[in-house]
């Protein structure tokens, strides 16, 4: 924005001059209030004595959040006074929901964004956020406070960050005056941009990356967001524009890995950049390595394929920084792993690994394909080689252990602990039978017995598979080899014990 489309300075108050008398009491909508930042954005406002109102599919949802026990009433029947929360279930796509959650309202807060694919789900933006527009106008609110994506000048974005500026187009001509800030990475405990650096900084000891992860980014932490979103709120009538947000540093996806490594004393980080653009192969490999879904995954790694730097900083000209001034990198990191098991991930593979290997070390004990009695077998001529097995046997127990210890890991990150706990149990009867299979049939010699246990064997692994893929189809994809190849083990172990009756 060129310093003549700047709006003047106005003599009225901003937020830091505003006493909190003058704010208390005011309604503000808040929409995707059970998200992360939407959810800091109501508890803030909670703070400084606004009456809330959330829009929201699920009022369940909403009671179960952190300031679930500000809510006035469960179905919206009593009015929020200064400090409360009032819940409108609804759609945000229903015009009659937006005009019960508009009515009154003074600031509304559009924090909605679809993580679909396609060109149905950017139509589906376009015309919620036209609904809203309509709805915010016709209801005289105030002001509409939006929250979109930093991105580059004349560059063809991806989907998802092309349909966030429309949205924030839209609401500017609206009529209503709004402020949309533009935000690249922020850095929050339950914030998706986080929890993907977070895991991958983690679970990776370095990495062999598409390019794009040398692009420069202007992360904000999360609570200096928060405040600009807020403040927002006290902008002068006369300001309808979009507003960079950003954080002092400036960094690439690549640096930003190396640095939280290394602030939680991971150790060294190396990424090797590859000269390649494959963000949908990206985003699996981030549904498989991390927590974060592939759906989500998607529209994150979108914004990090260009520069996303602030070009301004106007709004905290008008409305102050943060207490304190923004926060650094390395400090935001901090506050967000604060209470976090950075160390999980070490734990859970050494654990997977260790007992893996011990079900391969028995195994290769008991196991003697150059024994006279196997090598006089009667076997089908689709048997693979004997110096086959070792090789697919090694790669097998490697998927084995990191697959394992992945699902696991992201079981216990995600709060389903006895998921987590049941996949283990499953893992420890599926590597006790991986080990007996050994022993029955080169150690005892028992063709039939080792048959039967090569099929509950190709069962259990096949059940290990549907766990994995209940946590990302990623996982389950990964692990579907080992249940293959136990299948068909299975098949040949039978066949042994026909030809050799």
């Amino acid at each position: 924005m060129s310093d003549h489309d700047k709006p003047e300075q106005s003599d009225q108050p901003d937020q830091r001059d505003r006493p909190r008398e003058a704010r208390e009491g005011r309604l503000g909508l808040v929409t995707g209030g059970t998200g992360y930042v939407g959810g800091e954005v109501v508890a803030a406002l909670l703070d400084q004595g606004w009456r809330v109102r959330v829009l929201s599919r699920s009022a369940g949802k909403v009671q179960r959040t952190s300031w679930g026990d500000a809510i006035t009433d469960d179905d919206g029947a009593v009015d929020a006074r200064a400090g409360q929360v009032e819940v409108v279930e609804g759609d945000a796509s229903d015009p009659a929901d937006l005009r019960r959650a508009l009515d009154g309202v003074d600031v509304a807060w559009y924090l909605l964004h679809s993580m679909g694919e396609g060109t149905d789900f950017q139509q589906q933006e376009r015309e919620m956020a036209q609904a809203f527009a309509d709805a915010a106008r016709a209801a005289a609110v105030s002001r509409i406070v939006y929250l979109g994506g930093l991105h580059p000048q004349g560059e063809e974005l991806s989907e998802h960050l092309a349909s966030r500026v429309e949205v924030g187009e839209i609401l500017l001509g609206s009529g209503v005056p709004t402020a949309a800030l533009q935000a690249g990475v922020v850095l929050g405990d339950e914030s998706q941009s986080f929890v993907m650096l977070r895991h991958l900084a983690e679970r990776l000891p370095g990495a062999i990356a598409p390019r794009w992860l040398r692009n420069t980014i202007q992360p904000i932490a999360a609570d200096d967001v928060v405040h600009y979103l807020v403040a927002a709120a006290d902008l002068p009538a006369d300001v309808n524009r979009t507003f960079d947000v950003a954080g002092p540093d400036v960094i690439s996806y690549a640096d930003m890995m190396k640095r939280y490594a290394a602030v939680m004393g991971l150790g060294p980080r190396p990424v090797v950049t590859a000269p390649v653009t494959t963000p949908r192969l990206a985003a699996r490999w981030i549904g498989l390595v991390t927590p974060v879904p592939y759906a989500l995954a998607q529209p994150l790694i979108g914004s990090l394929l260009h520069d996303t730097v602030a070009s301004e900083c106007d709004l905290a000209d008008l409305v102050g920084e943060p207490q304190g001034g923004a926060t650094g990198f390395e400090a935001a990191v901090r506050r967000a792993a604060q209470g976090q098991d950075t160390r999980r991930w070490r734990h859970t593979v050494s654990a997977t690994g260790l007992a893996v290997l011990a079900t391969a070390a028995v195994g290769s004990l008991v196991t003697d394909p150059s024994s006279r009695w196997y090598r006089r077998l009667s076997k089908p001529s689709w048997q693979p080689p004997s110096w086959a097995f070792p090789v697919a046997w090694t790669a097998l127990y490697a998927d084995i252990a990191l697959v394992s210890a992945l699902t696991i890991a992201d079981l216990a990150e995600t709060d389903r602990e006895e998921e987590a706990r049941a996949y283990a149990r499953a893992l420890g009867l599926n590597l006790m039978l991986n080990a007996g299979w050994s022993a029955v049939f080169f150690g005892a010699k028992q063709l039939r017995p080792a048959a039967v246990e090569a099929v509950v064997l190709a069962a259990s692994s096949a059940d290990l598979v549907r766990r994995a893929a209940g946590v990302s189809p990623e996982k389950g994809v990964a692990l579907a080899p080992y249940a293959l190849w136990t299948a068909f083990a299975a098949a040949l172990t039978a066949e042994l014990a026909r030809r050799n009756a």
